[in-house]
């Protein structure tokens, strides 16, 4: 396809509305395990695992879209979310694109469907204006180009099963963008199937050593499908280093709020201060103030206590930066993130080449929310970090930027047009993330003025590490 370029300011919109598109199916409210039985039928009699993650995808966004209404669907117009009938529409159309019409030379199923659909052309602005199919029929035309793709699936050309794993990513990524704007627009939890309580817990305080040295950054070539942010691995030099044994927590986040780090223009850069006055914030999103000195927190629809030793979520990198500098800390680069989680020999996880699995990483929504920091021990990575995949989103320090040779992919639109806007590089999933997904190479790009995310942090020792 001949890429087509959208304006800059369609782009920061297009990018502020939805994850940055690309593997695993692992409590909280609103779970049932009702739903897990209706995921499982539609798994029933698929032999293809590639099918079987093709519907299993499907079937998590259905659960994430249709328990909600007709207002719901399409929702107020926000610079960070797309109206959900638009999003559920734009996700068969890229299906279809790729996978029926730009590598088997289909024709359209629908006429208009690139004037309606197609990110890239569509400025997010007007997605609230469109003539969009009406939610029966989106919902027909998803199952419509789903039911073709599997049909093709095992036939020529080989190469299509590339675009298969496209599609089937891109539908993760949008469906980890539903699980935040229900959080962002205050909608219920969604129904996720509840796995086993999660192993272990409380706070995990202190540091571990990583000697650094000469370390491959990057994908190997023996990857089965990576993104062209990821390619490929090449030598860089890391300096030893100090890292946090757990991401920051709630109650350490907290008593740098009440210490007055939020009014405090000392511990912010000047960009972030600049954020800082301009939203008025003075805590983090979706924080409340409660009697006798208490947090409570707003989790989708509900109000509880605030977790003392969960991660705080749902900050920016401005806030991240701020908390690093009252407590005298820094974030890791995201070589110094890597090199933490894969050590020098490129484990392909942080325990190893073995696939998530729930005693390992709070993943697929499984626990419904974060855990705490102490949980999942057996997923600690030979330097001795805990949940560097899943529970939270990390910020690191390093800017989006290509690696040396950068060839984009077909899929031009993926990493390309972010590199020349400020983007902070975050890495590790959350627990909404699809387990299949990940890697400890997969780099994920917000700009740093993104809260709604599912974004926490972590930090470094500032006596070690760059200079």
């Amino acid at each position: 396809m001949k890429a087509r370029w959208p304006s800059s300011r369609s782009i920061l919109r297009q990018r502020s509305a939805v994850m940055r598109l690309p593997r695993r199916d692992p409590g909280g409210a609103g779970q049932t395990s009702a739903t897990r039985t209706v995921g499982e039928s539609m798994l029933a009699a698929v032999s293809d695992p590639l099918a079987a993650e093709l519907r299993d995808a499907r079937a998590r966004t259905l659960l994430l879209v249709q328990d909600l209404d007709e207002g719901q669907w399409m929702g107020p117009r926000l610079p960070i979310v797309n109206p959900l009938l638009w999003e559920v529409g734009h996700l068969g159309w890229f299906q279809e694109f790729w996978t029926l019409r730009h590598a088997r030379g289909r024709p359209p199923l629908l006429p208009d469907g690139d004037a309606l659909y197609d990110s890239a052309k569509v400025a997010h602005d007007t997605r609230w204006d469109l003539p969009l199919l009406t939610r029966p029929a989106v919902l027909a035309y998803l199952e419509r180009v789903l039911g073709a793709a599997l049909e093709t699936l095992g036939t020529a050309p080989e190469r299509a099963a590339y675009f298969h794993r496209l599609a089937l990513f891109h539908e993760d990524m949008h469906d980890e963008a539903f699980t935040y704007t229900r959080q962002t627009l205050g909608y219920p939890a969604p129904a996720f199937p509840a796995g086993r309580p999660a192993p272990g817990g409380g706070p995990l305080p202190g540091d571990v050593e990583v000697p650094g040295g000469r370390f491959l950054l990057g994908a190997t070539h023996d990857e089965p499908f990576v993104f062209d942010n990821e390619k490929w691995a090449h030598p860089v030099e890391v300096a030893p280093f100090r890292i946090a044994r757990a991401p920051v927590t709630n109650e350490q986040f907290a008593a740098f709020v009440e210490d007055g780090g939020y009014r405090q223009e000392r511990h912010w850069s000047a960009a972030g201060w600049r954020w800082r006055a301009e939203t008025g914030a003075k805590h983090p999103a979706y924080w409340h103030p409660a009697a006798g000195g208490r947090w409570l927190v707003r989790h989708f629809a509900e109000l509880s206590p605030l977790g003392a030793h969960q991660p705080v979520i749902h900050v920016c990198w401005f806030e991240a930066d701020a908390y690093c500098r009252w407590a005298e800390r820094r974030l890791p680069t995201e070589a110094e993130w890597e090199l933490a989680a894969a050590t020098p020999h490129k484990r392909r996880f942080p325990w190893g080449d073995d696939p998530p699995d729930e005693e390992r990483a709070n993943l697929d929504g499984r626990a419904g929310g974060p855990v705490e920091v102490g949980c999942h021990p057996a997923g600690d990575s030979a330097a001795g970090c805990r949940q560097m995949l899943g529970n939270v989103w990390e910020w690191t320090a390093s800017d989006f930027q290509p690696y040396p040779g950068f060839v984009a992919d077909p899929y031009k639109e993926y990493s390309l047009p972010w590199f020349a806007t400020l983007h902070k590089v975050l890495r590790g999933g959350c627990w909404a993330t699809r387990g299949r997904l990940l890697r400890n190479t997969w780099r994920n790009f917000y700009p740093p003025d993104r809260r709604d995310v599912l974004a926490g942090f972590r930090t470094c020792s500032p006596d070690t590490g760059p200079a």
